[in-house]
């Protein structure tokens, strides 16, 4: 009988011995598993904002109120065509920065841009732009930066008229500083705003 609860109790130990070994495994395991995620999931963001999305910083006040000073953005160039009414991000060449600027795109290649710098109103290919999101300044008249006479103008081949929606708080295509832009300096699109939340968290139009 002695014999027998001693066999019993080494069975019950090396079984409890054996219980926690495989809890100890299981642990190890599902660490390494999680490790393993993470690293993939970090690979997979890495490469998404390498080659599918940007994040940018914006600097300055030209497209008040649509976007504010250090407003943060996401941008995408994946597979991405101008079109009137995109904001965008382009790098300028010929301007005085290296850094890019945000505008948006007003009219794309072959398209014909008149301005009435007195009313403010924009027409492409004879269409009067909706643009209520332009920061119209009451008794003035907008910026033509010496160019008034220029219009209107047809733009050129693969290059995209920009503005700034803050229209006389900001340099773009209305000046010989900037011009028409060629759209391989198009950095992307901005899609979304992370940030801060007082500007608005969500997808920018």
């Amino acid at each position: 009988m002695v014999i027998l609860m001693k066999s019993i109790k080494n069975q019950t130990g090396l079984e409890e011995k054996e219980e926690h070994t495989d809890l100890k495994t299981k642990i190890v395991n599902n660490y390494f598993e999680w490790i393993e995620t993470f690293i993939f999931a970090l690979a997979a963001v890495l490469l998404m904002f390498t080659f599918i999305m940007r994040y940018v910083v914006v600097d300055g006040t030209s497209m008040t109120d649509t976007l504010k000073d250090r407003d943060a953005l996401i941008i995408s160039n994946l597979g991405y065509k101008p079109k009137t009414g995109d904001i965008i991000v382009i790098s300028a060449p010929h301007y005085k920065t290296d850094e890019p600027l945000i505008k948006r795109v007003i009219a794309t290649e072959g398209q014909t841009v008149d301005i009435d710098f007195k009313t403010w109103k924009v027409t492409v290919d004879g269409v009067v732009l909706d643009e209520d999101y332009v920061k119209f300044v009451p008794g003035m008249s907008m910026e033509d930066y010496g160019n008034a006479g220029m219009y209107p103008i047809t733009v050129d081949k693969n290059c995209v008229f920009v503005m700034g929606d803050n229209r006389n708080g900001s340099i773009d295509s209305r000046s010989s500083r900037i011009g028409q832009l060629n759209e391989k300096y198009i950095l992307g699109k901005v899609i979304f705003r992370v940030w801060p939340v007082s500007s608005g968290i969500g997808v920018v139009n």
